[in-house]
């Protein structure tokens, strides 16, 4: 009886406390109605400004509407939990207020706390996606990103500061669902408006560690926690690296570190900033995050296949191609073809032309020592085509005898000026030189090193025979490789890309009504027009930051740092994940990438997503894979230990199929069947009916991704496909994020439990 009414006045307090917020809440939404009244009638008076007809009004117009949709397009957007958080706080050592509204004191005042435990609450914060000021200048809402809000993600009870009570508020829509509350100074009886302080649940990031998992990456923003929030927050002057294994929050932070940056100082990145996510599937799973942290349009996220405009690759090379493709050395093979290429077999031999009444003729001898002539320097082989033109000019004028004619050099230089306007005019001279040193583009020249014979030449004592094999063989292929594209980058870089003249704009019609053609001739960009034409064009970034950078070959890394030349860099990784079987040639072109910009370091420790129970079991693979290093440590346990079947004769298909419904029907999220690279179809086909919830994977594929359960098939397979195999198991081993399920194929030597060798004690 004691317990039910103890349950009662639980209850009660809990409804009393959501009520409370919900009052907030309310408050909050009539401000933004008033908001979002308010941007409406600025694009009305915007639209009114246009019909006024002089340019400077149309150019205010295209200004004010570009600010007004973006305001109101942000203020319409109502997330899951715009409102997520609460801090009430003890008075400060001084009264200064910061521009949010809020006061600027980190430490409490000396008469903070009496003699005898007792305080008084001095300032209560809420906490959302975005700051929210009364029609008096009193902040409703705090953004995240607002220095007044740190305390939220980083008191502790052992460094409290100003912090009596953390709360996390859940909502859905405009609706209050629950409040759970962190208590960080439990030594203290708190008042607040003359009430003691009320503390509610079990604390917030639990509760947020035991939601399902969706095939969409949710923010971690209502439970970043103190060493997250270090990184996120962390000055961007320079390169700042994250290390930590896996379910530490890297990616995640890594999102919310752009969206801070950009509130920091939007000006200095209005230069975008870059995402480099190693797989399209990482790239679907996180680009939701951005827009509900309040940030969206000045951020890019892109797989290392889609980094080069035009080409969109999602293919994966056999991991011996792979490391051919990837390799630093790949750079003197991509030169001598770059260069070779002009040389097929259909560039003409002889150059005839008519000048000055005579036949004039260059020999294949001769042609080939202008070549070589033009090809010394180390300028890109397209923008070398001018100087190939005047070499050739130089040799016909020689061959002509003309330059003997005068001694005066003004008549000599006009005869020479004659001369060469005489030939340059001829057909035959404009299409041997269009023929003889075409334009080139980085597809024509890698179809060229399709042909095993010429790579072969140009990859001697480069690549061994085998290498150049398994390359000409790869290229064959009509699909891109995602290791294709560093190359068609470095292509682009090695050949040049003429200037040519920019296209005027066409005149708009409503000009042409207006009479408006005669202030202004040819119409100029409005704002928004150059800056999405910007944005589309932007092949450099004000910030570059590299997700699972530990993946990344030398290749790609010189890709991905000619988009950072004069960026600042956040780089994300964790060598205990590294695909990539060559880490210390990595790592010279990684510091080549980032230059001599000072470094900074950061570790994260904690595992937020794996339960004891499977981070116990993917540390041995890890032991396995690098002796000596420290997995992180897990936060949680549920008591469920991964399960372990074997085949006992079944099919293999059939057996992983029915794990997998086992799986759906234990758990209310998402399942993740994670394959060997080359059985990534056919495990597709397996799963075929079970529903949305449940996706099979290559190991490749798998990485950054989290499901509320995995079933890892084959550990052996997953390992043995290359040398980095066991990193590779030891990412597909720490997805799940509730239940694991390791079925053993014929390669795995299971025991009688099913376990296979490879994860035995």
């Amino acid at each position: 009886m004691a317990a039910q009414e103890a349950d009662r006045l639980v209850d009660t307090v809990r409804d009393r406390e959501i009520g409370v917020e919900q009052e907030h809440l309310d408050q909050v939404y009539r401000r933004l109605d008033e908001k979002i009244h308010e941007a409406e009638f600025l694009m009305k008076d915007a639209h009114r400004l246009g019909q006024v007809g002089t340019p400077g009004a149309l150019a205010e117009r295209d200004a004010q509407v570009f600010r007004a949709g973006v305001h109101l397009n942000r203020l319409n957007n109502e997330y899951e939990d715009f409102l997520f958080g609460r801090i009430d706080l003890l008075n400060g050592k001084d009264g200064k207020k910061g521009p949010d509204g809020a006061y600027t004191s980190i430490e409490p005042a000396d008469d903070a706390v009496r003699a005898d435990h007792t305080a008084d609450i001095g300032e209560t914060l809420h906490i959302g996606r975005m700051g929210v000021l009364d029609a008096d200048y009193t902040p409703l809402v705090i953004d995240w990103r607002a220095p007044a809000a740190a305390p939220f993600y980083r008191a502790t009870p052992v460094d409290p500061g100003r912090v009596v009570r953390r709360r996390v508020i859940r909502s859905k829509g405009r609706r209050v669902l629950g409040v759970e509350d962190d208590l960080m100074r439990p030594e203290l009886t708190a008042a607040l408006d003359g009430a003691e302080l009320a503390v509610i649940g079990d604390g917030a990031l639990m509760a947020a560690l035991g939601r399902s998992r969706g095939h969409t990456m949710r923010d971690i923003v209502s439970s970043i926690q103190a060493e997250q929030d270090l990184v996120i927050r962390a000055p961007a002057a320079s390169v700042t690296y994250v290390e930590g294994g896996p379910g530490t929050g890297k990616t995640a932070v890594a999102l919310h570190r752009a969206a801070y940056l950009l509130y920091q100082d939007r000006r200095r990145y209005s230069g975008g900033i870059l995402i480099v996510s190693p797989t399209p599937l990482l790239v679907s799973y996180t680009e939701g995050v951005l827009p509900s942290l309040g940030e969206e349009g000045q951020v890019a996220i892109r797989a290392l296949g889609s980094l080069v405009d035009g080409a969109e690759a999602t293919g994966y090379d056999d991991p011996a191609t792979a490391r051919v493709k990837g390799s630093a050395r790949m750079l003197k093979v991509l030169r001598k073809a770059a260069r070779g290429a002009l040389e097929g077999g259909g560039a003409p031999q002889r150059l005839r032309v008519v000048a000055f009444g005579r036949r004039l003729e260059l020999e294949a001898e001769e042609l080939t020592r202008i070549r070589h002539a033009v090809l010394g320097g180390t300028a890109p082989v397209n923008l070398l085509r001018p100087r190939a033109r005047r070499l050739l000019l130089d040799a016909l004028y020689a061959q002509s005898g003309a330059g003997s004619r005068h001694n005066d050099p003004e008549l000599a230089a006009e005869l020479r000026s004659s001369f060469d306007e005489d030939v340059t005019t001829e057909d035959s001279f404009t299409g041997f030189l269009d023929a003889w040193w075409p334009e080139l583009t980085p597809r024509q020249v890698l179809t060229a090193m399709a042909d095993e014979r010429r790579l072969g030449r140009w990859a001697r004592r480069v690549l061994n025979p085998g290498e150049v094999r398994r390359l000409a063989r790869s290229l064959r292929r009509p699909e891109l490789s995602v290791h294709d594209v560093a190359l068609l980058d470095e292509l682009n870089t090695l050949l040049g890309t003429p200037a040519r003249p920019r296209r005027r704009r066409e005149l708009d019609p409503l000009d042409q009504l207006t009479g408006l053609e005669e202030l202004m001739p040819v119409r100029e960009e409005s704002r928004r027009e150059r800056a999405e034409r910007l944005a589309q064009e932007r092949t450099e970034y004000a910030h570059v930051i590299v997700d699972e950078a530990q993946d990344l070959t030398p290749m790609q890394w010189r890709m991905v740092g000619r988009r950072g030349r004069t960026a600042t860099w956040t780089v994300v990784g964790d060598p205990a994940q590294s695909s990539w079987p060559l880490p210390e040639e990595a790592a010279e072109a990684r510091d080549e990438a980032l230059g001599t910009r000072p470094r900074r370091r950061f570790e994260l420790t904690v595992n937020y997503r794996n339960p004891a129970e499977i981070a116990e079991l993917a540390a041995r693979v890890l032991a396995l894979a690098m002796p000596g290093m420290t997995a992180p440590r897990a936060v949680r346990s549920t008591g469920v230990r991964p399960r372990f079947t074997a085949l006992d004769g079944a099919e293999l298909g059939a057996v992983v199929r029915e794990e997998a419904r086992r799986q759906l029907e234990l758990v209310d999220g998402t399942v993740g069947v994670v394959v060997a690279m080359r059985r990534r179809e056919e495990a597709a086909g397996w799963l075929d009916g079970l529903g949305e919830r449940v996706v099979a994977l290559g190991s490749l594929e798998a990485k950054g991704l989290e499901y509320d359960a995995t079933v890892v098939v084959s550990p052996a397979e997953i390992a043995d496909e290359s040398p980095a195999g066991l990193r590779v198991l030891y990412v597909a081993l720490t997805r799940a994020t509730q239940q694991l399920t390791v079925v053993a194929g014929p390669r795995d030597e299971p025991d009688a439990d099913g376990v296979p060798d490879l994860l035995r004690d």
